[in-house]
Parts: structure tokens; C-alpha cells; sequence
């Protein structure tokens, strides 16, 4: 990093943090610091949308993803133009139309207060936890970046966040969602620009390449609960996710609720829908192109330092010999690379890439037993590209994607999780009667509670492996029976016992399968746990247990 570098990084922050606080207006009312007053254009809506989902966590977790298994998880979004599109004609009309704060407030006027209450606490739990996962991915980049201990990163990205958020409400961070989805577009295709010059091979030798690597396989059409990413996990397990995600958590809800006109929120969510994939792709596209420029130059055994030092300290002999056997598998490779012209000289390139795969994950082995900890280094690898490789000013500019898109989906998720607080729990069983303003002191305070929580959550996430994994497994495990409960309440003759007990039997039902069967792909949790909820509440609710 060069002082161009931290000068644009620096430049770019304060722009955001003072545009965020300009923004900041009409914000001395609860409808107003929570809900923009219901007055964001369509366009801005869905654009703050698709910035969430590109955060630092894609620009991290789904990078290294595709270096290092290439186009396959651009299958877990199969299934989110037909989400959008269902969405669109069911609880949009339905939360927009009900004027809430929250989605689970109508559960309260479809059902009982406990139905609410129980969901809105998972939500609180889900959301807490993927916020935390979100801070980690910066984290990594300053761990990396200067060594400094993943503690001390976490608090350097929290704690502004933190403070960000609490200034400025839903329409601050909004329209600086705006701003941060434009530069990390420009990043990225920066970064696709920069590999293909620097590139010794001729762009179609470099996908040839990559195909025979297996990472531009897109498709796999197997039927294998057991593989997280398939077609039929994507369109199937990958619906109900983004059914679950997009129709009832309230960190996506508040942004199309917070819309002019159902009309309006319909169509930033089809914005979504048109444009996610494509993006995914290029996100994993790049991914792969760092894979390939690594075939041509020498990466390090271990992406993570923390871990080689360890490795080196306790077991230096035997990382040396290793790192001796992977550098000449690495030269290997990259010969049989630049040979690589025809079907058969692409199988010897493919053998030589197989020998530098097993050097490393011998490698990870080792650092798994010397440190205790998972070792997948998948989050380190497109910091390590850019700190390294790409020129003065646009690794400034990549750094800056990174921070600018992790404070503003940090700031978005904490200030849903603390509407929900506030609304769900504070408002609804504490102190009902109360002017904005002290809901608005309350709101700050349960923001510093959930941003202190999030960075806990932070200092261990980095060490699960894939972030852009790491984030939805935890969505999983809740999402699929929240969205049962919100389909019952779509079905007229449901009830609010059917309803309470089938989202625990949902609940209960992933819980079961997460622990005695953790082969089953996560996405796959989802349609158990909203399948469950449905069945058992209807079951529940025809036996008229209670009535509505």
C-alpha cells in the first residue's frame, strides 16, 4: 500500500461519513429515522438492496470462492428471480399495504403477540450473528494488511460503524448504498481489467485454463443433498431462502416498506431479480482470473499469515519441505500452463494442478493441528492479490470498496436490529406509551448493544472458512421456519397456536437435521424448516387447538 492508496481510502470514508450525516434529515421521528417516512424512490430502494448483498463479504468471501472452486456457488441464486417474483404478488402487497414498522408486527395482528414475539426474537438472533460475520470480512483485510491481531481489526470497523449508524437513519444509509454499489461495480471491473493485461496468456487460454481446473463448471445437475451447491439446491433450497430472506427479514422488509408505493417496492425487488446473478457471476468471474494469475505466478503456501507463523514456529521443518515441494509443483504447473494447447496437454496441466492443490491441503492440515483452528484460507486470498499485485491507486481503491460496502451493510443491519428491538420488544411490552424522542434514545442504545454483539460474533467468523458460506448458514438455520409462519398467515383458516407450534416444529426440524445429519447441504435447511412449520400449524389449526 502506497500513500496514494491510503489517501483515496481516507478521502472516500470521510465523503461517505459526511454525506451519510447530510442525508441524515427528518430523522427526529421514529416513521422518519426508521422508515425514511415511506418516501424512497423504487430505483434507490432496490439499489440499497443489491448493495447489501454486495458487501465486503462478496468482495472477500465470494472471490476467494471462486478462486478456489470456481463458478459452482453462482448456482445458490438460481432460485431468486422466481423468490422476487412470488414476493411481488404475496407479502409485499401485504406487510406494504399493513403500514408496520416490522414484518413481525403483522404476525401480531394475523395471529397473537407470542407469535410475534418468538419470531422477531429469532430474527434479532439470525441477524446478530450474519452482522458479525459481515464486520469479519474487513477485518480480515486490516489483519492482513498489518498484521494487527483480528481483535483490534474488528473494533477498528465496528466501532465507526457503530457510530455511523447511530447518527444517521434508514434514508442516510440508503442513499450512501447508492454511492457504495457504484464504486464496488467500478472495483471489480478494475480488478477484471487489471488480471487480463497482467495476464501472460491470451484471455480464451486463460478460460481454457480455468475450465480445465474445473472452475468455469457451472452447472451441476446432480440430485445430492449432501452438495451445498447444485442446480437443484440453488432453484429449490435457494427459493425458499431467498423467500425467507428477502419476504421477512426485516433488514431487507424495512427497505421495500420504506418505498412510496407497493408499485415501487415490487419493482426494487425485480431490480434484484434482473441483476443479481449477472453480478455474482463477475464477482466469481473475477475470482476465477485470480486463480489463473496465480498459475503464472508464484502465491504463498498459507494465504493466512497468522497461520504460516504459527506453522513455522511449531513445525518449521516440515512447512519447509512442504513449501519446497509446492514451489515445485507451482513451476511445474505453470510449464505444463503455458503448454497447454491441445485436450491432451490441457490433462497434463490439469495433473500438475492436482499436485499444487495437495501441497496445500497438506499445508492446511498442518496449520489445523498446530493452530486448533479451521485453516481454510479462502477469505485471505483476494486481500494477498491486492495488496500485491495490483497498481498504486487501485489497490486504494479496492480497499476502500471493501471498508465503504462493509460500514454501510453494517449500518443497515443494525438499524433493523434495532427497529425490531425497539418496536417489537421495547415499544410492545415495555414502555407503549412514549414520545419519538426517547424511542429514538432507545433505538441508539440497542444499535450500541447490537453493534457490540456483532463485532463478538466477528472475532471468531473469520475462522469458519467462506464468509458469503458462513453468513447464509447462519440465515439457514432460522429463515426456513420464519417464512412458514408468514405463509400460514396467508392461508385463511391458519391459526395462531398452528402458527406459534409450527414454527418451533420448524425450528425443532432443522435443529435435528443440522446435528444428525450435518451432511445435508444447509440450503437445503430452509425448505425443511418452512415445509415443517407449514404442516404441523396447519395440522395444528384444523384441530381447532385454539381459535384465532
Amino acid at each position: 500500500m502506497r500513500a496514494l492508496d491510503w489517501v483515496i481510502i481516507a478521502v472516500y470514508l470521510v465523503y461517505v461519513l459526511v454525506d451519510g450525516v447530510r442525508r441524515a434529515k427528518g430523522t427526529r421521528e421514529i416513521e422518519g429515522y426508521f422508515l425514511a417516512n415511506r418516501s424512497l424512490p423504487w430505483w434507490a430502494v432496490g439499489l440499497s438492496v443489491m448493495a447489501t448483498q454486495l458487501s465486503a463479504i462478496t468482495l472477500i468471501g465470494t472471490t476467494g470462492q471462486g478462486a478456489t472452486d470456481g463458478l459452482r456457488f453462482v448456482q445458490f441464486y438460481f432460485g431468486l428471480p422466481l423468490a422476487m417474483v412470488i414476493l411481488g404478488v404475496t407479502l409485499v402487497p401485504f406487510l406494504h399495504g399493513a403500514r408496520v414498522f416490522t414484518a413481525y408486527e403483522y404476525l401480531e395482528r394475523r395471529f397473537d403477540a407470542r407469535t410475534r414475539s418468538l419470531t422477531s426474537f429469532l430474527f434479532l438472533v439470525a441477524r446478530g450473528m450474519s452482522c458479525g460475520t459481515i464486520i469479519a470480512a474487513p477485518a480480515v483485510v486490516f489483519s492482513a494488511i498489518f498484521g494487527w491481531s483480528l481483535l483490534w481489526s474488528v473494533a477498528l470497523m465496528g466501532i465507526p460503524t457503530v457510530i455511523y449508524t447511530m447518527i444517521g437513519g434508514v434514508q442516510a444509509v440508503t442513499w450512501v448504498d447508492v454511492k457504495q454499489i457504484a464504486l464496488i461495480v467500478f472495483a471489480l471491473i478494475a480488478v477484471m481489467v487489471t488480471l487480463l493485461v497482467q495476464l501472460p496468456v491470451a484471455p480464451d487460454h486463460a478460460l481454457a485454463l480455468a475450465g480445465a481446473a474445473g472452475r468455469l463448471r457451472a452447472f451441476d445437475f446432480s440430485f445430492d443433498v449432501t452438495n451445498d451447491f447444485t442446480f437443484w439446491s440453488g432453484l429449490i433450497g435457494g427459493t425458499f431462502l431467498m423467500l425467507s430472506y428477502f419476504g421477512t427479514d426485516q433488514s431487507q422488509v424495512q427497505r421495500y416498506i420504506s418505498a412510496k408505493s407497493v408499485d415501487q417496492a415490487r419493482s426494487s425487488l425485480l431490480m434484484s431479480a434482473y441483476w443479481k446473478i449477472p453480478l455474482q457471476a463477475l464477482v466469481l468471474l473475477t475470482g476465477v482470473l485470480v486463480f489463473v494469475f496465480f498459475v503464472f505466478q508464484r502465491p504463498p503456501l498459507l494465504f493466512n499469515p497468522a497461520d504460516e507463523q504459527a506453522v513455522r514456529a511449531v513445525e518449521l521443518a516440515r512447512y519447509e519441505a512442504l513449501d519446497e515441494r509446492y514451489h515445485t509443483a507451482l513451476q511445474a504447473r505453470a510449464t505444463a500452463a503455458r503448454a497447454a494447447v491441445s485436450a491432451a496437454s490441457l490433462d497434463a496441466f490439469r495433473a500438475r494442478d492436482a499436485d499444487v492443490s495437495a501441497a496445500r491441503e497438506a499445508a492446511l492440515g498442518l496449520a489445523r493441528r498446530v493452530t486448533g483452528k479451521s485453516a481454510r484460507d479462502v477469505n485471505f486470498i483476494m486481500p494477498w492479490f491486492v495488496l500485491h499485485y495490483l497498481p498504486v491507486g487501485l489497490a486504494g481503491i479496492f480497499v476502500a470498496a471493501v471498508l465503504a460496502a462493509a460500514m454501510s451493510a453494517v449500518a443497515g443491519e443494525l438499524n433493523s436490529l434495532a427497529t425490531v428491538t425497539v418496536i417489537d420488544f421495547y415499544r410492545r411490552w415495555i414502555r407503549p406509551e412514549a414520545p419519538d424522542a426517547h424511542y429514538l434514545l432507545v433505538s441508539k442504545a440497542a444499535t450500541g448493544f447490537w453493534g457490540l454483539f456483532a463485532c463478538v460474533v466477528a472475532t471468531f467468523a473469520a475462522t469458519l472458512g467462506s464468509l458469503i458460506v458462513v453468513v447464509n448458514r447462519f440465515g439457514s438455520f432460522f429463515y426456513g421456519s420464519i417464512l412458514g409462519v408468514f405463509l400460514l398467515a396467508m392461508i385463511p383458516r391458519a391459526r395462531a397456536t398452528g402458527a406459534f407450534f409450527g414454527l418451533i416444529a420448524g425450528m425443532a426440524a432443522v435443529g435435528v437435521v443440522n446435528f444428525g445429519a450435518p451432511s445435508v447441504s444447509w440450503l437445503w435447511h430452509n425448505v425443511i424448516g418452512a415445509a415443517t412449520a407449514v404442516a404441523v400449524g396447519l395440522v395444528l389449526s384444523a384441530r381447532r387447538i385454539a381459535p384465532r
